[in-house]
């Protein structure tokens, strides 16, 4: 008669048992120990920004690191674009170039660009999804990339209004003229780019 009791009480004790134990370690999780959340597991690219950088961000690197999390090695520099001088951070992990931020000196952040593959978009396309994932035709969406994508096509994200998503693949054609629908059916996503303004 007394089993039936103690086995019912058991779940409790067990539950009540991981609950104290959590309290007096709370930095303990089981989640911490997989290497797939120690980086970007948190962050995705949405209409907003990157993790807590958005379009208010200062383009400071404590406003930075702190909306990374501190999770990854900051590093800047400046650079030209358009005849002006832009401001950038690259977040860094394992000497590898995850996320650059940039701006005008001195002001918020305008453009984030990712090429960390553990950062998908809000609508989950990720570095390395397929260009026919999203889009059957290149028309109205996509266009040639320019300077360092010069090479690449950029297209719109869908129902966004500052995320964008850069394709790259084989193509013999002119450098000047977009590939075919045909042939971009198998080019892949190579980075992802959120713009305060999109143009």
């Amino acid at each position: 008669m007394t089993i039936r009791p103690l086995l019912l009480a058991l779940p409790l004790l067990l539950t009540g048992c991981s609950t104290l134990s959590s309290m007096h370690m709370p930095h303990m999780s089981w989640s911490s120990f997989n290497p797939m959340n120690w980086f970007g597991s948190s962050f995705k690219v949405t209409d907003q920004g990157v993790g807590g950088i958005t379009a208010d961000t200062p383009l400071t690197e404590d406003a930075i690191n702190d909306g990374l999390k501190g999770d990854f090695k900051l590093r800047s520099g400046m650079s030209m674009s358009a005849n002006k001088i832009r401001t950038f951070y690259q977040a860094m992990d394992d000497k590898q170039v995850k996320i650059t931020i940039s701006g005008e000196p001195k002001g918020k952040v305008t453009r984030i660009d990712v090429t960390d593959s553990d950062i998908p978009s809000q609508w989950g396309v990720k570095i390395g999804s397929p260009f026919s994932d999203i889009y059957s035709k290149a028309f109205e969406h996509c266009s040639k990339g320019q300077g360092d994508d010069r090479l690449n096509v950029v297209c719109a994200a869908p129902n966004s209004q500052h995320v964008s998503y850069v394709y790259s693949g084989m193509w013999n054609g002119p450098e000047s003229l977009m590939p075919s629908d045909d042939t971009l059916k198998s080019w892949k996503v190579s980075k992802i780019i959120w713009q305060a303004n999109r143009q």
